[in-house]
């Protein structure tokens, strides 16, 4: 007896299961409802054959297939390889050139470059937006110098307070920038005579034995590192507060960075005849003309575009600038000797110590602030 019968015999309802028609012999359900009168199943248009069956359309160029993925995808891999072969190989030259470098130098070039361009950029910004934020820039270079400065001259031997140091430079150099000009030689006798005190009291306290000589001598270091470092620091801020300053201070430092990097150039590339061997063997003529050149050029640059200045203003500033700075290098150098150190400190890599880096800019501030007053008529005539 079939379902139908049955629930029909036994009065139960027919389930919309039951109600449903039989499935046909392909296994689809019919779908001639009356629902669906205009229907016609065989206008359904049959589904395409898969590519490579019987009857399938053949592959055509702009159709890849798994192969030409492949392929394409091997190549890649090969460019990529082959790339990267490029940039070891390129690295490994760079690092052997570098290498050879500091063996002559005694310095890393990558770092030098690195951290010489992340300063440059700070001093930049410093004088191109708010020329007030150089005070804070050069009152840290200061205070780091003088640091620096005094405990190279008591490893050495000699009795600097690094305490009172600090705390003159401070006064020292601050008052470049906010009090008159006339008053930073007021502030200057002030500093050197409160460390030189400083000193002989702190001597009296001691009594350690040791001879006059030896604390007259570390009264007069005292007193020329607040000279050295504050005070030409305190230099550069007068000229900063000038109209126009921040110009003016950025030239002779760009002068002067010029400078030393000619010379470093022209000496790494043609140096052979030392300059001075018994003070820095590894300065050369050949090194000092690069460096002639670059400060020249660099000078007459940036008075015609920077500071309004005719050419042969930018040749004085230029020789200027140069003169100081190879002094100061020179003279640095002869303090480190004498001292029996190569750098100041190692907390620049590639550079040694900041002072390092301002021996040749330190002592450029006296002339900057001198042709600032006799070349600044040149603007309004």
């Amino acid at each position: 007896m079939s379902d139908e019968s049955r629930g029909a015999e036994e009065g139960t309802p027919v389930t919309r299961r039951e109600e449903r028609p039989k499935a046909g012999p392909d296994g689809g359900v019919p779908l001639g409802d009356a629902a669906f009168p205009a229907f016609d199943a065989d206008r359904v248009p049959p589904r395409p054959p898969l590519p490579g069956q019987p009857g399938a359309a053949p592959v055509t160029a702009d159709r890849l297939d798994t192969a030409d993925h492949n392929a394409i995808r091997e190549q890649w891999r090969q460019a990529r390889d082959e790339f990267g072969t490029h940039v070891s190989h390129a690295r490994d030259q760079l690092d052997q050139a570098n290498e050879r470098i500091k063996q002559r130098t005694g310095r890393d070039l990558i770092l030098a470059i690195v951290i010489g361009l992340a300063f440059g950029a700070a001093l930049l910004g410093s004088l191109l937006f708010i020329k007030a934020l150089f005070v804070p820039f050069a009152l840290a270079a200061a205070l780091l110098g003088v640091y620096e400065l005094s405990r190279a001259l008591r490893a050495a031997g000699r009795r600097v307070d690094v305490v009172p140091q600090l705390i003159a430079a401070t006064f020292l150099v601050l008052s470049a920038y906010f009090a008159e000009p006339w008053l930073s030689w007021v502030m200057l006798f002030v500093s050197v005579a409160f460390v030189i005190v400083w000193r002989l009291l702190a001597q009296m306290v001691a009594k350690d034995g040791r001879t006059y000589g030896d604390v007259l001598t570390d009264a007069v270091i005292g007193g020329f590192v607040q000279v050295y470092v504050p005070f030409l620091a305190g230099v550069a801020l007068i000229l900063l507060e000038q109209e126009g300053g921040q110009w003016w201070v950025l030239s002779f430092i760009a002068i002067a960075v010029a400078a030393d990097t000619g010379a470093y150039a022209a000496g790494l590339a043609f140096g052979r005849h030392p300059m001075a061997p018994r003070i820095s063997p590894k300065k050369t003529w050949e090194g000092f003309g690069g460096a002639v050149v670059a400060s020249l050029v660099a000078g007459v640059l940036l008075a015609i575009f920077l500071l309004d200045l005719p050419w042969w203003g930018g040749v004085i500033f230029g020789a200027a600038i140069l003169l100081s700075a190879t002094l100061g290098d020179l003279g640095e150098s002869m303090l480190k000797r004498d001292l029996g150190i190569k750098d100041m400190s190692s907390w620049l890599p590639g550079h040694g110590g900041l002072l390092d880096r301002l021996d040749s800019i330190l002592p450029s501030t006296i002339p900057a602030l001198c042709l600032y007053f006799l070349l600044s008529p040149w603007l309004v005539l």
